[in-house]
Formats: structure tokens, C-alpha cells, sequence
């Protein structure tokens, strides 16, 4: 059985704070794809010397954030006291369950030299047994991550499971997350080992089950059936999905919860300044009323 495309989703730009993003999930047609409810695609862009990412300390419940960077670097803090730097090929993964705190800034050695960034963060939302976990931490460095290799095909496995390995990341549900990188012409099957599959087009030029992809969109796989992406310019591909969700879930600003009770209680827990401190930062971004 070969699988078909069941929506193709283009992304659209949103500011973070003084950077654009393209923003795919969530979209009307799909609010989540296995457990990501959300998705945006940084850059590529250039940041002159001096300038950089300026993310300051904003909360979250309810999901786990998950940073991969093509280029650049990024220096991430937060209340659970980690500091880390993350650059290319590592996976910071982030667990917010009942609440965590966090900035994402340009470190200063890359702010005085100027440079590119380019790279995707998602949401992973959190089953509903998980959704009130410990707040968590944790980096894996790129050299930790399985690749797998193919003709004209490198597929590095960032999180959960694909091609018949497994990262080391430890996830909440059945989760694909990948990136794949092919040469012109290469051919990479997609198994339907995973209940809900996405492909998304970082650069490049490629048909998902015979269907053309321009950089920016995703293609939503309907259930089942072997998938074809074949590249015809040098591409870089990520591949998206896992189990289905156990439910719903409402999403407003940086909350995920699948009850409205408990986003107004984080939204009220945040504007009367009961979120937990992140060490060494006094900013933090006001709730938008």
C-alpha cells in the first residue's frame, strides 16, 4: 500500500519578539500531528555583529519544547537552573509538565561576531497522565544522536523512533522526529510505523508521495502506506509525527492544557508572578491581556 498526502500545509510568519518565524502548526486543517502542536521553522537569517536573540524569560505548562539548530548557536536558560549553549545537530528537550520558566538569548561570543542562525522549535504536548510532570531539563549532544544512512540520505534521529532506531531522548508518547538530509534524486521511504506522519520542507525542492513541496510547507501523510520523498535539488526534510493525542488540547499563548481551567490558572499564575525565577535573568515578558 503506498500512502498519499491528506494536507498540505503552508506556513505563515509570525514576530518573536523583533524575529520572524514561519509558523505551520497548529493550522485549521491539523492542530497537532502525532504529539506536536506546534512548529516553527527560525531563519535562515543573518544577525549583524552586536545583535542576536533576544527571548526573554516566559512560562510554559503543559508540553515539552524541543530546539534543533542548522546553524548558529543559542544560549538557553531556565528555573530548573540549567544553562546551556546549543548548536547545530544537538536536541535541547525541555519539559514544562506544571510549569517552567525560560530565555533564549544569542550568547555573547556569537553576539560580537555577527552570524546566521536557522533551525526549527516545536512543542510536544504532553499526554494527560504527564501533563502536571516535574519540570525537566535535558541536552543531547549531536555525536548522541543515531543517523541513519541510505543512498543519497542522511537521516539524523533527533527524537522517539524512525527507519528502525531510536534516540536517545527520552519521550511521553510514540514520537518521529527527524531530520533528513538528501542529494539531488535521493529516494528515502517513510514506513507507517507511526500512527500520524508529517514531512516538512526546511530548504530545497521535493515531492511527498508525488506531491511537490516548496521550503515552508508540510505535508500531513494520511494513515498507513509507505511513503516516498524524493529530492530533486540538494533538501533538508524533517519528519514529524508519532501516536495520536489523547484528546484535544487548548492552546493560548505559551500554555498547552486539555482544560481551560488550567490555562486561566497558569495565565493567573504568571501575571501575579508565581512562576518559578530563572537564576541570573530579571526580565520577563508581560502576559498579553
Amino acid at each position: 500500500m503506498q500512502g498519499t498526502v491528506e494536507h498540505v500545509l503552508r506556513s505563515h510568519l509570525r514576530d518573536i519578539g523583533g524575529f520572524a518565524v514561519r509558523r505551520v502548526l497548529p493550522a485549521l486543517p491539523k492542530q497537532m500531528v502525532g504529539p506536536f502542536i506546534f512548529f516553527d521553522h527560525m531563519g535562515p537569517a543573518a544577525l549583524a555583529p552586536g545583535n542576536g536573540l533576544d527571548v526573554r524569560p516566559h512560562p510554559h505548562i503543559g508540553l515539552a519544547t524541543v530546539t534543533y539548530l542548522f546553524e548558529g548557536e543559542i544560549l538557553h536558560r531556565d528555573s530548573v537552573g540549567s544553562v546551556q549553549a546549543i548548536r547545530p545537530g544537538d536536541v535541547n528537550w525541555m519539559t514544562a509538565g506544571r510549569g517552567i520558566v525560560h530565555s533564549e538569548r544569542t550568547p555573547s561570543h556569537a553576539r560580537a561576531a555577527g552570524g546566521r542562525v536557522h533551525g526549527i522549535q516545536t512543542w510536544v504536548a504532553l499526554p494527560s497522565a504527564h501533563e502536571e510532570a516535574a519540570p525537566a531539563f535535558a541536552h543531547h549532544a549531536a555525536a548522541a544522536l543515531p543517523v541513519v544512512e541510505a543512498p543519497g540520505a542522511t537521516v539524523r534521529v533527533i527524537a522517539g523512533t524512525a527507519l528502525g532506531v531510536r534516540s536517545p531522548v527520552e519521550v511521553f508518547s510514540g514520537t518521529l522526529y527527524a531530520a533528513a538530509d538528501l542529494a539531488p534524486g535521493a529516494r528515502l521511504v517513510l514506513p507507517p510505523e507511526h500512527e500520524e506522519r508529517a514531512v516538512y520542507l526546511v530548504d530545497g525542492s521535493a515531492r511527498v508521495a508525488g506531491v511537490a513541496l516548496e521550503p515552508g510547507q508540510m505535508a500531513v501523510l494520511a494513515p498507513g502506506g509507505d511513503v516516498e520523498i524524493r529530492a530533486s535539488t540538494p533538501s533538508i526534510a524533517m519528519l514529524v509525527g508519532g501516536a495520536k493525542m489523547d484528546g484535544p488540547r487548548f492552546i493560548s499563548w505559551n500554555f498547552v492544557a486539555s482544560s481551560r481551567e488550567r490555562i486561566e490558572q497558569a495565565k493567573a499564575d504568571w501575571r501575579e508572578d508565581r512562576f518559578p525565577r530563572v537564576p541570573g535573568e530579571t526580565e520577563r515578558i508581560p502576559l498579553p491581556e
